[in-house]
């Protein structure tokens, strides 16, 4: 079984990372909001720590669970920043739950070793596109409060809790945008500078990655021209915003699943 092989102390910090993320989830009732801060920190340290064993060991090891893993920290950094300035963000116990799975989907499924013909920008090539992934990820967290709040005031509930749609739609687009920044640059690098990146051999080619970063970029490229300049907003932004981010999860993550768990190849 792969978990047997992780270090001791991957092991020791996966599960303790996982622990302080699910239980101020799991006992939502019985967490006061100070308590429920510190273990989501902790959990959030811990997680940070593992990461940087894996990715920047002696031996590093990448993969569809790693990347999920990085996308989740992510996810829960800007979210406790955020937190710190918007008081009244909703549902934290969603993230919390999400990034207990992560933890401990990378720790069963930690990867493969990174090529050794690789060049030692890759570890950058990947970081940008692992951070794209973490963008989008929060987009489509705050683009789900601004469907709930959308909801409430349909239903003519309380307008005052969570964040103002308003403010819910600036941040989320802002987000689409870094992201997009951010794919646009790895997938240049990547058609620029394959070979350097990744060894003689290995440029550009359109393989399923490829096909569904693409794809993924030219969704995101139609909803920025969409919204600036035919004001699109509300669930038809929203909706095009989760096809773009499911077709980008597609290019990564799920190649690789298929690769390493499905078919059982080293990539």
């Amino acid at each position: 079984m792969i978990l047997a092989s992780a270090p001791p102390t991957n092991l020791v910090l996966s599960v303790l990372a996982a622990a302080a993320y699910a239980w101020p989830a799991v006992r939502t009732t019985h967490v006061n909001e100070r308590a429920a801060r510190v273990l989501v920190a902790l959990a959030w340290l811990a997680h940070g720590t593992v990461l940087s064993l894996t990715l920047l060991g002696d031996q590093p090891y990448f993969g569809f669970a790693p990347a999920m893993s990085v996308t989740a920290w992510l996810v829960a950094a800007v979210y406790a920043v955020e937190s710190q300035i918007f008081p009244q963000l909703p549902t934290r116990w969603t993230l919390c739950v999400l990034g207990a799975a992560a933890v401990l989907v990378a720790l069963v499924f930690p990867g493969s070793p990174m090529p050794a013909h690789a060049s030692a920008w890759l570890a950058l090539h990947l970081a940008f596109g692992v951070a794209s992934y973490g963008l989008f990820g929060i987009a489509v967290v705050h683009a789900w409060f601004m469907t709930r709040a959308e909801a409430r005031m349909r239903h003519a509930q309380d307008p005052h809790s969570g964040l103002p749609l308003l403010t819910l739609e600036r941040l989320t687009y802002r987000f689409v945008t870094a992201g997009f920044v951010l794919l646009t640059a790895t997938l240049l690098a990547g058609l620029l500078f394959g070979e350097t990146l990744y060894g003689y051999g290995h440029a550009w080619h359109w393989d399923h990655k490829t096909v569904f970063s693409v794809l993924a970029w030219l969704t995101f490229c139609v909803l920025l021209i969409g919204r600036s300049a035919f004001g699109w907003r509300g669930r038809r932004a929203v909706n095009v915003l989760y096809i773009g981010s499911g077709l980008l999860l597609l290019a990564y993550v799920g190649s690789r699943f298929v690769m390493e768990i499905i078919l059982g190849r080293t990539p």
